[in-house]
């Protein structure tokens, strides 16, 4: 599976979006997923990029700044054009409260705003609009952005605007032929974009030169997009070449001039779009480098790893664990470890001592607190990550969450259980709603108790 944010409801409201080279013809109410077939003179994926096709632009939400590059990037690979959003703003918020009631979810008042603003940009066509928003199960509102957007749309004379929206149950099977090369692409533009992430956030604490990373970062990141669109996406031959591109990122961020001091280091955990989009959660990470510590952020694919996990739970339980289904199930994780090793290999030097944790141990670090069985989603992510983090020396945890979300309100209820029995390391939950805030003032606060922590754990 390849679902791109946290769990959520499942709705009604997606539309079909027919072949690149043709019109899109949109499908009301309860009907087939978002599909976005390939033509029909074509039996299979050409094996290299496709020349874009005439079809819809596909705006991709940045939930993560490199992320939504590089899938966007995923997409032009097989032949569809895709950007992301352009950067969120004042004018982001000013839309999206004016299209949302107040009663939804930061990161929904901030994709719907973002959306709009494309739309209302001059020479903007909006029957070449396609906006990429995927859905999912589970307890959270994410699930009823899609349905939500469509309402949006269609009051405001955008009916022929399309909504591209996958689901975690049926992955990217909306694209119709070019699913196939799609998912294996995109599921590897997302695992390269977050290691350049943990790369960033690695060595920018320590650069003698401020925007040295940042600088080798853009630069990295345009490396890879550039690589995914040029290489031909037949599985070997792109998986090398995305190999090649992490080698040449790594030696760049290794040529960075660093101190060689170490600074308390703050995991980062929370909804997975307010945690990783930085404009939501203003700035967080670097607000709390400039306190002087380092960061370790929960990533996308940690999200992929758990949903691939309850998808063998529930087939457990429902007694089809022998099924073609799991069978099927099995064979993607096999591939999806497989591709993930490759690319990870040229950097396990570097990232010694901040290994990703496997997705089974996270669950385990959870479940004395919030056994997977019993709940779902974020909150046993972001328990168990926590736990995990304070064994890997973390001086604290931040958890970052939007206004009212469930998930950080029921993990708030068991930081401080958890804090006790780790030894008192400081849990702090931030919330998120477009309000202004003193950031600033609390993250300073925040770092003393840290810092505190830090010297009597090493004491």
């Amino acid at each position: 599976m390849l679902p791109v944010a946290g769990a959520g409801g499942q709705g009604p409201g997606a539309r079909e979006v027919c072949a690149p080279s043709e019109a899109i013809t949109p499908t009301r109410g309860k009907g087939p997923e978002g599909t976005l077939a390939s033509p029909a003179s074509a039996e299979a994926p050409a094996p290299g990029p496709r020349p874009l096709a005439s079809g819809p632009r596909i705006y991709i939400p940045p939930m993560a700044y490199g992320s939504a590059r590089a899938f966007a990037a995923a997409f032009r690979a097989i032949g569809l054009d895709a950007v992301p959003t352009p950067p969120s703003d004042h004018r982001t918020r000013e839309l999206g409260a004016k299209y949302t009631s107040g009663d939804e979810c930061y990161p929904a008042k901030v994709t719907v705003g973002d959306f709009m603003k494309v739309l209302e940009q001059p020479g903007t066509d909006p029957a070449r609009v396609a906006c990429f928003m995927p859905t999912a199960e589970g307890p959270c509102r994410f699930g009823q952005y899609a349905p939500y957007l469509r309402r949006v749309l269609d009051a405001n004379g955008y009916s022929n605007v399309q909504i591209l929206s996958p689901t975690s149950r049926n992955a990217y099977e909306g694209l119709g032929d070019l699913a196939r090369p799609f998912v294996r692409s995109g599921w590897r533009a997302l695992l390269c974009a977050d290691l350049l992430q943990k790369l960033l956030l690695m060595r920018r604490p320590y650069e003698q030169r401020r925007g040295d990373a940042a600088a080798v970062y853009e630069e990295s990141l345009a490396d890879l997009c550039s690589t995914l669109e040029e290489t031909p996406v037949e599985p070997g031959v792109q998986l090398r070449a995305l190999r090649g591109a992490m080698v040449r990122s790594r030696d760049r961020f290794r040529r960075i001039a660093t101190r060689r001091e170490r600074l308390p280091l703050i995991g980062i955990v929370g909804e997975i779009f307010c945690r990783l989009n930085t404009f939501s959660n203003e700035n967080l990470v670097e607000c709390l480098e400039g306190y002087g510590a380092e960061a370790w952020i929960s990533d996308i694919a940690e999200w992929i790893w758990y949903t691939n996990s309850e998808h063998f739970r529930k087939l457990k339980l429902a007694g089809r664990i022998w099924s073609r289904e799991a069978l099927g199930a099995w064979v993607r994780q096999r591939v999806q470890s497989r591709d993930e090793h490759v690319l990870l290999e040229p950097l396990r030097e570097d990232f010694a001592g901040r290994e990703e944790p496997n997705i089974y141990e996270v669950l385990e670090c959870a479940r004395p607190y919030l056994p997977r069985e019993g709940a779902f989603g974020e909150m046993v992510l972001n328990v168990g990550k926590a736990v995990y983090l304070a064994k890997k020396g973390a001086a604290g945890i931040i958890d970052i969450s939007p206004f009212t979300c469930m998930n950080g309100i029921v993990c708030e209820a068991i930081y401080p259980r958890l804090s006790r029995d780790l030894g008192g390391i400081p849990i702090r939950n931030f919330y998120f709603d477009g309000t202004q805030s003193d950031l600033d003032r609390d993250l300073g606060v925040y770092m003393e108790l840290a810092r505190s922590y830090s010297a009597l754990a090493s004491a």
